[in-house]
């Protein structure tokens, strides 16, 4: 006898037209009359249309269910199509992923270039969900057949062509369970240069920002130009690191990011190339709880010039993730960098899940992931959080999530 031969008789039934309340439970009714058992369901609404498939077992007089079937279909003004096979669904294949993708907008032309690229290394799109549709249009494919490492070389080519943004994720428990998050702060957590903002009370904004331009490309050694710009900054009175905080202004999405994060048992922590006097404020404001950045030396209320102890630097950003990692108790693997210049690389590369945020090419090109748009809580559609949930959650709290989101 064959394995065929040796698999239950099933029926798949295929109901679709406009949803309303009581179709679902009418179908069932109906399978319930005939004592069938329930192998598989789904079930979508698009628009108030309604896709319901059901998987279940045959009885001996199939075609009478059929039948039956068919009449509460009618019934319902509703289309049904009742396919008789063997077994259940085909086991998805090993190499599953998470493939998120982002678009403002999102066409069509982009979806079809990224379902093509799937298609050729043979991999099969089992499920597609939307996550968001404000402030960016976030999908999320699950993706079975070939390896995430495989996968995402191939899909960020195509992002790229298309002016979108992807991500590609190991289907696992990690996605699910409690995470560190490290931040980049200058260009990431906050928008501009720190440094600049202190270098326009010296008076040497346009050298600073040469040389910050410079580093973040990578084409000279951080702490060399870190030191260079702060000697610049000698003499700036203290009190300007309060002004320079006072004028910060954070990424679109930060506090929403962190907020939703934190209900959900998250860790966050910031490390920067920048300094503690800033730091430190903002980890106190959002409820960060790791912080590590560079100390200004201050003598007589006034900036010397100098950095005070070992310099955080592309290096040490790596090692701060691991040591927060571990003070917290979970694996490396279970930590997520995000970052813009290539200071950020060594923590991109160390942490579980690398994002290149609104980063430069050299960055974009290493980190695992890249989100392109000015919205820092797109990082939520990555993790499996959709804009329905977000908002519940903070309506709960007696929250209006703002939109766009801030």
């Amino acid at each position: 006898m064959s394995d065929v031969d040796e698999q239950p008789k099933t029926l798949l039934v295929t109901l679709t037209g406009k949803d309303r309340p009581g179709v679902t439970s009418a179908m069932f009714a109906t399978l319930s009359a005939a004592g069938v058992e329930v192998v598989d369901i789904e079930q979508i609404v698009l628009r108030r249309r309604l896709v319901l498939g059901v998987l279940i077992t045959a009885p001996r007089d199939w075609k009478k269910l059929r039948d039956a079937i068919e009449e509460t279909a009618s019934s319902l003004g509703m289309q049904v199509d009742v396919d008789r096979g063997v077994g259940d669904n085909r086991e998805r294949g090993s190499g599953r992923s998470h493939v998120t993708v982002l678009g403002a907008p999102l066409r069509a032309a982009a979806m079809s270039a990224i379902a093509g690229r799937i298609a050729d290394c043979g991999a099969n799109i089992d499920r597609i969900e939307r996550m968001a549709r404000y402030p960016v249009t976030a999908i999320d494919l699950a993706i079975s057949g070939v390896e995430p490492e495989v996968l995402r070389p191939l899909l960020a080519v195509e992002a790229a062509a298309q002016g979108i943004d992807i991500a590609v994720q190991p289907a696992s428990l990690l996605r699910r369970s409690m995470r560190l998050i490290v931040m980049d702060v200058d260009s990431t957590l906050i928008q501009g240069e720190v440094i600049e903002m202190i270098a326009a009370h010296a008076g040497c904004e346009a050298e600073v920002a040469a040389v910050t331009e410079r580093a973040m490309r990578g084409e000279i050694d951080f702490e060399e130009s870190l030191r260079e710009r702060v000697a610049l900054l000698e003499g700036v009175p203290e009190s300007a690191l309060d002004e320079v905080y006072d004028s910060i202004e954070l990424a679109p999405g930060a506090r929403t990011m962190v907020r939703v994060l934190r209900r959900l048992g998250y860790r966050f922590a910031i490390v920067s190339g920048g300094f503690t006097h800033i730091t430190r404020r903002l980890a106190a404001d959002l409820g960060i709880h790791y912080s590590r950045a560079n100390e200004l030396e201050i003598v007589d209320g006034r900036l010397t010039g100098q950095v005070v102890g070992e310099v955080v630097d592309r290096a040490g950003k790596a090692t701060a993730l691991r040591e927060f990692a571990a003070d917290i108790g979970v694996p490396v693997d279970a930590t997520i960098a995000i970052g813009d210049g290539a200071n950020d690389l060594d923590m991109l590369n160390a942490a579980g899940l690398g994002i290149a945020y609104n980063a430069k090419p050299v960055v974009r090109d290493a980190a695992d992931a890249s989100v392109n748009v000015p919205y820092l809580d797109t990082i939520l559609y990555l993790l499996g959080i959709s804009r329905e949930e977000i908002e519940a959650a903070d309506a709960a709290d007696g929250i209006v999530t703002p939109s766009p989101p801030v």
